[in-house]
């Protein structure tokens, strides 16, 4: 895989799709946002077109954020006045007729998708809408489910780690969604240009309080063993959506006959705000009670639970990798799904121009 993967934690890429903010959060009201050290100033023109601008003016450099939306796509600048439209470029000027040619600020294209505002921080020209990775459960309506944000201080890559290696619920998330199998279960690694994929199956075993009482939902007396999956799909840069659940045991779950079980899936996307610091969005979808917002809202508030665990751990990850920044990362067999990551974010920065030299990635 190479040492870089393992050892380092890499920067992030620009000509890529990043998550800025659910939909619902970009209104009349501009919102301040930074993605991939790019503070962003969010808001939406009266027609409802979400604007992802630099939080810059251009004169003194006061946070746009903090200004008013004027007329049909304006926002003004709430130092000294100066009126932007939706492009970036100033439009009016406080004391003057002339305006300034040079007096523009970056406008950065956006795209909605899957509940989410995306935005492109990299060459304009590339912003192609179909490199948004694929989250289609999120708007499906054959998935019910909803999600929050959580600001982790660390790097995007440390929870990137987390999701390929499930095998840390053993351990972190020990009353809720770990077992003792799945450290011990067998698991397959495949990869292409853009996507990671890890499956992992255990058979015939006793299901975890938290995927217990989800079978319940939908087989009130459910009792005996299960067979469960956990099928994780990163596609570059950040998104990783995990195909969960469990079915009776016996029944086909492996062989594609999921009827007689449940299926969820837990949909992430993570932003780096700094080397030190990201936004993690997520949400769990599930195909079955659709109809339910009482299931919708206690699996939310479940997953929450679950993840906090996940926070903790993280946090104090980034603290002990600042304390020892001489200290190497070693590989085990768990972790192979996360290397192949690696090597993409690599690749990534490689073919901006954008990972020094000593550590670009061979063959």
């Amino acid at each position: 895989m190479g040492e870089s993967s393992i050892n380092k934690l890499l920067g992030h890429p620009l000509d890529v799709w990043y998550v800025a903010a659910w939909d619902h959060e970009v209104n009349r009201t501009p919102l301040a946002r930074t993605v991939a050290d790019r503070p962003l100033a969010l808001y939406r023109t009266e027609d409802g077109t979400a604007v992802a601008l630099a939080d810059a003016c251009w004169h003194r450099l006061a946070p746009l954020s903090m200004g008013t939306l004027v007329g049909r796509d304006g926002i003004r600048c709430p130092y000294h006045g100066m009126l932007y439209n939706s492009a970036g470029r100033c439009i009016s000027m406080p004391a003057q007729e002339t305006i300034n040619p040079s007096a523009t600020v970056a406008s950065f294209p956006v795209v909605e998708r899957y509940r989410y505002v995306w935005v492109w921080l990299g060459d304009p020209a590339k912003a192609d809408p179909s490199l948004v990775p694929d989250m289609h459960q999120m708007d499906d309506p054959a998935w019910a489910g909803d999600g929050l944000t959580i600001e982790v201080d660390c790097n995007y890559q440390l929870v990137l780690d987390n999701l390929m290696d499930l095998t840390h619920e053993e351990f972190v998330h020990s009353s809720s969604i770990g077992q003792d199998e799945l450290s011990g279960s067998e698991f397959v690694v495949s990869h292409d240009e853009r996507t990671v994929t890890v499956d992992r199956w255990m058979l015939g075993i006793d299901p975890p309080p938290f995927w217990l009482s989800i079978m319940r939902h939908k087989f009130p007396h459910f009792e005996g063993k299960v067979d469960r999956w956990q099928i994780i799909h990163f596609e570059s840069p950040s998104t990783i959506c995990i195909d969960v659940g469990v079915a009776m045991a016996g029944t086909g779950a492996p062989e594609g006959d999921r009827s007689q079980g449940v299926n969820g899936y837990v949909m992430n996307t993570i932003s780096p705000v700094t080397d030190r610091s990201c936004v993690y969005f997520w949400a769990f979808m599930r195909n079955f009670r659709l109809e339910s917002q009482v299931i919708t809202t206690q699996l939310r508030d479940g997953v929450a639970g679950v993840f906090s665990e996940d926070e903790r751990m993280l946090v104090a990850q980034q603290a002990a990798i600042d304390a020892n920044p001489d200290y190497e990362f070693y590989g085990l067999n768990i972790d192979v799904g996360g290397m192949w990551v690696r090597r993409l974010i690599e690749r990534q920065l490689a073919a901006e121009g954008r990972l020094p030299r000593a550590t670009v990635p061979v063959g």
